[in-house]
C-alpha cells in the first residue's frame, strides 16, 4: 500500500495596503505650526504692556476714589491682556454700596470701568440698608436717611418684608397715603404704620385676607377721622378694631 500524504496548503494572511506617510510634509508642518504659535506668543508678548491709566464711569454718592482704587490696586500691575478683568469685576461688587461693575479693556493700554450705585430702597433693623430687590447691601451703615421706610424682621426675612412692604405701599399710594415703617415680629405677626400715625395690626395668618379687609374698610372711611384714630386691628374673623387715641385699649394678641 502506498501511503498518500496529504498537504495542507498554508493560506497567505491578507495584506492591508496603508498610504505612504510623507514623513517630509509632516515635519514641514509641524515647522510651521511652530512658527505660528511662537509669533501668537511673541506677539501677545509685545502687546502685553503696562496698564497706563483706569477710566472709571458712573455717578458716585457713596462710593470714593479712594475705594475703587484699593480696590483695583493689587490687579493693575499686571499687564493689559494679562490682568484679570473678571477678578477686578468681583473686587470691585464686593465694596457695599457698589450694584454692578463692568470692566473692559480699551486700546492701547487702557482699562474702563463701568460702576453702579446701589439705590437704598429702606432701612434693615437698627442700622441696615436693604436695596429695590430686599437685599442687604449694608449692615453697619453710619447714617440712615430719613425719608426711608423702616424695615425689620428677623434675620433672613429681608426680602418677605420688603416684597410685602413694597405690596401694601403701592396700593396705599393710590389712596393718597406711605407706610412709612413695617415689621415682622418673631411670632410671625405683620405691624404697618402709616404716615398719618395709624398703626395696622394684620397678625400672624390670613395676611392677603385680612389686608383685602383693611383696604375696602379705608376706601369707605371707616368712618372716623385719621387724626383720632390710634390704631386698627384686623386680627378679627370678619371684621376690625379701631383703638381711639383718646381712649387707648390694647386687644389682646
Amino acid at each position: 500500500m502506498i501511503a498518500k500524504r496529504n498537504r495542507k496548503r498554508s493560506r497567505k494572511a491578507p495584506q492591508i495596503s496603508l498610504p505612504v506617510i510623507n514623513r517630509r510634509r509632516i515635519a514641514s508642518v509641524s515647522g510651521v505650526s511652530i512658527l505660528v504659535l511662537g509669533a501668537y506668543f511673541l506677539t501677545g508678548w509685545l502687546m502685553d504692556r503696562p496698564i497706563e491709566a483706569i477710566v472709571v464711569n458712573g455717578v458716585f454718592q457713596r462710593v470714593s476714589a479712594a475705594q475703587l482704587e484699593e480696590a483695583l490696586s493689587s490687579h493693575v500691575v499686571a499687564g493689559f491682556l494679562s490682568a484679570d478683568i473678571y477678578a477686578m469685576q468681583e473686587e470691585l461688587t464686593r465694596i457695599p454700596w457698589i450694584a454692578t461693575a463692568d470692566v473692559r479693556r480699551r486700546w492701547p493700554a487702557s482699562i474702563e470701568v463701568f460702576v453702579e450705585e446701589q439705590a437704598a430702597a429702606a432701612t434693615w433693623g437698627k442700622s441696615g440698608l436693604l436695596n429695590v430687590q430686599g437685599n442687604q447691601f449694608v449692615q453697619d451703615a453710619t447714617h440712615l436717611p430719613a425719608e426711608l421706610p423702616r424695615l425689620n424682621g428677623p434675620d433672613g426675612t429681608e426680602a418677605l418684608v420688603a416684597g410685602r412692604y413694597f405690596q401694601i405701599q403701592t396700593r396705599l399710594e393710590q389712596r393718597g397715603l406711605s407706610a412709612r415703617s413695617m415689621t415682622l415680629d418673631d411670632r410671625g405677626a405683620w405691624v404697618f404704620e402709616l404716615n398719618n400715625g395709624i398703626r395696622v395690626r394684620i397678625g400672624a395668618s390670613d395676611f392677603d385676607q385680612r389686608l383685602e379687609r383693611f383696604f375696602l374698610a379705608l376706601d369707605h372711611g371707616m368712618g372716623a377721622s385719621p387724626g383720632e384714630v390710634d390704631y386698627i386691628d384686623m386680627r378679627y374673623t370678619n371684621g376690625l378694631a379701631i383703638g381711639w387715641k383718646s381712649d387707648r385699649v390694647e386687644p389682646n394678641a
